[in-house]
């Protein structure tokens, strides 16, 4: 079974609050066992628009990548990030 992953890009506006939404998201991540592989760190945007943070979450499979973020703990998290960040999510299928 291919892994699922997402990848998102954000500008956070307001750093304070954003750890609210870290904290609130910690336990979805747990339960749908996300390993962090990419967590803010240096970029270099070669193409298109960059953003200051980015994230590439990997998930046992699409289906558990997707659970995760249509659960409703992190549900409760986005509401808290939408507020303080910019920023897109994407979900994607691993290759097999």
């Amino acid at each position: 079974m291919a892994k699922g992953y997402w990848i998102a890009r954000v500008d956070v506006r307001d750093a304070e609050r954003y750890k609210d939404y870290v904290s609130t998201a910690k336990p979805a991540f747990e339960r749908f066992g996300a390993v962090f592989l990419a967590r803010g760190g240096k970029t270099d945007a070669v193409e298109g628009p960059g953003r200051a943070r980015n994230v590439i979450i990997e998930f046992p499979s699409f289906q558990a990548a997707y659970d995760c973020y249509h659960s409703p703990e992190y549900q409760a998290a986005v509401k808290i990030r939408q507020e303080v960040a910019d920023g897109e999510i994407v979900l994607v299928e691993g290759a097999l």
